[in-house]
Order: structure tokens, then C-alpha cells, then sequence
């Protein structure tokens, strides 16, 4: 496996050449899939449950400053753990890591201020909209405009005929969120052919972590060491990061790639029920309608794909 994991709970899988193991992977039997998917379900729950630890911290040290140290901690032990080779690599090599980790930043930036004005479920549901148009853009067939179509649906319902029901500023966040989701899912693949095992995800984690330094010292200062705060933000990392990686790379050395893109596809659902367990953030009937159309929408695009690609595949 080149690259260890996607973004945290992306349906990367979805899009073509963007399989976070670099390839194939093998198929798994009814039994020995159970583990995997556990360690996938392991994971996405971390996620989810780290991003709800988070929005609990953002009064401590402000949306910039939790995405600061979510960043910082992760960097340094992912760098501790894989200890990339510095020499030896181009300035396409470079260049790649540097935009990888680029979009990395701005991705959780932007996730973590639509958190900060939303409820989880909605912003990850209007989050995974990157990703799912990209799969529908790379795809090209006809069958997935209707699972656009569905989306698309589900975001109208989610935001009431008009978004009343949601902050208009934390909805285009989480849309912006979606997009620099579609443009890590992109570079991740890229820096996974360039560099070995987890090296290029450590190395993007550090250019993030360096790009939102200033920011998080400028929103919060000394904040971010005090105990508490740098404890919490520590939390957010091994949870929303360091751990749910591990465990999404241990599953897809032996769960393949769709399967693990359909598990991911249940993160909207995940994500409300760690923002109702931890944040108290009931959701509407109707905005459980539109999550579960946006999960439909995801997992019928992840079918889609596979179908093409097995129709697509030389007869054995």
C-alpha cells in the first residue's frame, strides 16, 4: 500500500486511481471480512467521535487553534513513526507532498469552522458532496447523474427548501470542505506513486501543520499549551488522525476497495450520532431524510464504479 489512508472517513475508493492502498486489493472471504470491516466501522467511529471532541474544544482554543494542534500532534508522531527520507526525492516529488499537504490543511480548516456553526451530521453530509461529484465527474456514465440527482436532493431537504434551518456561512464551509476533500483525494494517490508506505502522508502532515501554525498562535496564542487545551487537542488528533489511519490501514491490506468505499459512505450517519451522544445535536425527520439520501447517493456511485469496472475488466 502506497499511501496508509484517505482523508478522515473519505470514500476515496470511488474515484478512479485514488485507492488509498495503491491498488487492487484482494478480495476477502465472508469470513475474514468481518475483521476488516470492524477495523474500518473502528475507524470511522474515531473519526466522527474526535470531530465531536473537537467542536467541544473550539470554545477552549478556537476552531483555527484545534485544527492547529489536531495537525501538530498528528504530524509529529506520524513523522516519529514512518521517519521519512528527506534526500533522494525530485522537485515534482516535492511539489506533490507540499499540495497534498496544502489540501489536508485546508480541508480540515474549513470542516472544523462549518463544526463550529453546524451540527456534525449536516456539514459531513454537505462535506462527502466533494468527493461523491468527483466519483460522478471521473465515472462518466449516465446512471450516475441519477445518484447526483439524489444528492442533490437530499442537500435540499437538509437545508430546508433554502438552507433556513442551517447557518448559510457553516453550509458553504462544509461545501468548501468537500471540495479540497475531492482535491486531497487527488493528491493522495499522486504523493501514494511517489513516495513509500505512509512517508508521503507524514511529510503532508507536517507542511500542513506548519501552514496552520500562525494561524492557530494567531486566533489563540498561549492557549494552545496550556495542559488542558494541548491534552484535548492531542485527543483530537490520535482520534481523528493517527488512529483512524492505522486501523483504515490495516483493513485495506485485506478488504477491498469498494467494500471499504461503501463503509465510508456511512460517515454522514456516524457523525450524527457522535454529535447527538457528545454535543446534544438532535437532528429534524427531514434532516435524517437527507442524510439517508446522501448515504443512497454515495453507495449507489460506489456501485456504479465497481460495475464499470468489472465490465471493463479482460475476461479471466
Amino acid at each position: 500500500m502506497s499511501t496508509p489512508s484517505p482523508a478522515p472517513g473519505t470514500p476515496t475508493a470511488v474515484v478512479d486511481g485514488a485507492v488509498p492502498s495503491g491498488g487492487p486489493q484482494p478480495a476477502a472471504g465472508r469470513r475474514g471480512s468481518l475483521g476488516p470491516v470492524g477495523l474500518v466501522l473502528a475507524g470511522g467511529l474515531s473519526v466522527q467521535f474526535g470531530a465531536a471532541l473537537a467542536v467541544g474544544l473550539m470554545p477552549r482554543a478556537g476552531a483555527l487553534g484545534v485544527v492547529t494542534l489536531r495537525l501538530a500532534v498528528a504530524a509529529v508522531v506520524m513523522l516519529l513513526v514512518c521517519r521519512p527520507r528527506l534526500r533522494g526525492h525530485s522537485r515534482a516529488d516535492w511539489g506533490t507532498v507540499v499540495v497534498f499537504g496544502i489540501a489536508m490543511a485546508a480541508m480540515n480548516g474549513l470542516f472544523y469552522q462549518a463544526a463550529a456553526r453546524i451540527p456534525l451530521g449536516p456539514a459531513v453530509t454537505l462535506e462527502v458532496l466533494g468527493p461523491l461529484a468527483l466519483s460522478v465527474f471521473v465515472s462518466r456514465r449516465a446512471l450516475n447523474l441519477v445518484w447526483a440527482a439524489l444528492a442533490l436532493a437530499g442537500v435540499f431537504l437538509l437545508g430546508g427548501g433554502g438552507f433556513d434551518t442551517l447557518d448559510p456561512v457553516g453550509a458553504a464551509f462544509a461545501l468548501a470542505a468537500g471540495a479540497m476533500w475531492a482535491a486531497y483525494i487527488m493528491f493522495s494517490a499522486r504523493t501514494g506513486r511517489r513516495f513509500p508506505q505512509a512517508d508521503g502522508l507524514a511529510l503532508a502532515m507536517g507542511v500542513g501543520a506548519l501552514m496552520f501554525l500562525p494561524l492557530g498562535i494567531a486566533e489563540s496564542g498561549t492557549k494552545l499549551i496550556e495542559p488542558v487545551t494541548l491534552g484535548l487537542g492531542a485527543g483530537v488528533a490520535l482520534l481523528s488522525s493517527v488512529l483512524p489511519y492505522t486501523l483504515e490501514l490495516l483493513a485495506l491490506r485485506r478488504l477491498p476497495a469498494p467494500t471499504f468505499a461503501i463503509l465510508m459512505s456511512l460517515e454522514p450517519a456516524i457523525a450524527a450520532t457522535a454529535g447527538f451522544l457528545i454535543l446534544d445535536q438532535a437532528l429534524t425527520a427531514t434532516q435524517s431524510a437527507a442524510i439517508a439520501l446522501v448515504i443512497a447517493a454515495s453507495m449507489g456511485a460506489v456501485r456504479t464504479q465497481v460495475g464499470r469496472r468489472r465490465n471493463a475488466a479482460p475476461p479471466q
